[in-house]
C-alpha cells in the first residue's frame, strides 16, 4: 500500500511544473504580439521599397525595375567586379585566418588575446581613415625614391587599374567577423581530438586541415565567407574613395537616373544574401558522414 502510495505521488505534477504551465499559457499571447512587432519593423521596410519599387503613377504595376536591369549601362562589368572581389576577399580570409585560428586554439592558447585585439581593430579605426591612410602608403611608396625596387613595383600594381587593393582592405574590415565565426566553431568542436587522432595516423598538416578540420568547421568556414562576402557586396567608402566602381558604388550613381531600379536592384542584392545564407544553413545542417581516417599508421 505504501509502494503504491508512493508511485501515484511521484507520478503527480509537482506544484511548481503546474505554475510554470500556467505562466506560459499567460505569456503566449505576447509572444505573438512580439513577435508580430519584429516581423512589421524588419519586414515593413522591405515592403515599402518592392512597393516603390513596382508602383507607377501612370501604368500601375511595373516590373521594370526587375527585367530591365540587364540592360542597364554598366551593370554587368560593375556585378562582375563585385563577385570576383567577394571571391578572392573570402579565399584570402579563410587561407589566413583558418591556420591562424588552429595554431593558436592548438599549438598557442596564450596568442589568442593579442590574435582577438588585432582582430577586433577594424571595429575601432573608421574606414575612411583606413583606406586614406593606405592611399597615402602606396603613393609615398611608389615615388621615384623606391624606383627599380621590388617595393615600387607593388605598389605601381596596387595603385593600377586592377581593384586587387579592395580585396587586401576587405580582408582587413572582415577579420572581427570570420574570428568571431571560426572562434565560435573552435570552442564548440572536439578538433583537438581529432587532429591529433590524425596527426597519430601519419597524416600531414595539409591533409589535416584539408580532411579533418574543414569537414569539422564547415558550419563556421561558411558563416566567415558569407560575412566576408556580404561586406564586399555592401561596402561603399573604401571603393569610391580608390575610384574604383563595383555594384554599390554603380549602384550610388545610377539612382540619379532611375530610383526605382535602384531600389530594385538593392531588394534582388538583399534577397542574394538571404538565399546564399539559407544555403549555407542547409548545407551545414545536414548530418555528417561517418568520420573515417584514411591515413596509415606511423611505425616506429
Amino acid at each position: 500500500m505504501v509502494a503504491v502510495t508512493s508511485v501515484a505521488a511521484g507520478s503527480a505534477n509537482p506544484p511548481e511544473v503546474v505554475t510554470s504551465r500556467a505562466s506560459r499559457r499567460r505569456l503566449r499571447p505576447w509572444r505573438g504580439l512580439i513577435l508580430a512587432v519584429a516581423a512589421l519593423y524588419f519586414v515593413g521596410p522591405v515592403l515599402a521599397a518592392f512597393w516603390f519599387s513596382i508602383h507607377n503613377s501612370h501604368t500601375g504595376i511595373d516590373f521594370h525595375a526587375y527585367t530591365g536591369f540587364f540592360s542597364a549601362q554598366g551593370f554587368g562589368t560593375a556585378f562582375r567586379m563585385s563577385l570576383l572581389l567577394g571571391l578572392a576577399t573570402v579565399l584570402i580570409t579563410l587561407i589566413l585566418m583558418v591556420p591562424t585560428m588552429l595554431l593558436v586554439h592548438l599549438r598557442y592558447p596564450r596568442a589568442r588575446a593579442w590574435v582577438e585585439t588585432f582582430s577586433l581593430l577594424p571595429l575601432v579605426i573608421p574606414p575612411v581613415a583606413l583606406v586614406v591612410g593606405v592611399r597615402d602608403i602606396i603613393s609615398f611608396t611608389g615615388e621615384d625614391r623606391f624606383l627599380g625596387t621590388p617595393v615600387a613595383t607593388v605598389m605601381n600594381f596596387l595603385q593600377g587599374n586592377q581593384p586587387w587593393l579592395l580585396s587586401l582592405l576587405y580582408v582587413v574590415m572582415a577579420l572581427p567577423f570570420t574570428y568571431r565565426a571560426l572562434d565560435a566553431g573552435l570552442r564548440g568542436s572536439s578538433v583537438t581530438t581529432l587532429v591529433e587522432a590524425a596527426r597519430n595516423l601519419g597524416a600531414s598538416w595539409p591533409v589535416v586541415v584539408w580532411r579533418v578540420v574543414l569537414p569539422t568547421l564547415r558550419t563556421s568556414v561558411l558563416n566567415a565567407g558569407l560575412l566576408a562576402f556580404a561586406l564586399v557586396l555592401g561596402e561603399y567608402t573604401m571603393a569610391k574613395i580608390l575610384n574604383f566602381s563595383p555594384f554599390p558604388v554603380w549602384l550610388a550613381r545610377f539612382g540619379d537616373t532611375d530610383g526605382q531600379l535602384q531600389v530594385g536592384l538593392s531588394l534582388l542584392s538583399l534577397a542574394l544574401t538571404w538565399v546564399l545564407l539559407l544555403t549555407i544553413a542547409g548545407v551545414a545542417g545536414r548530418a555528417p558522414g561517418t568520420a573515417r581516417f584514411p591515413f596509415r599508421r606511423r611505425t616506429s
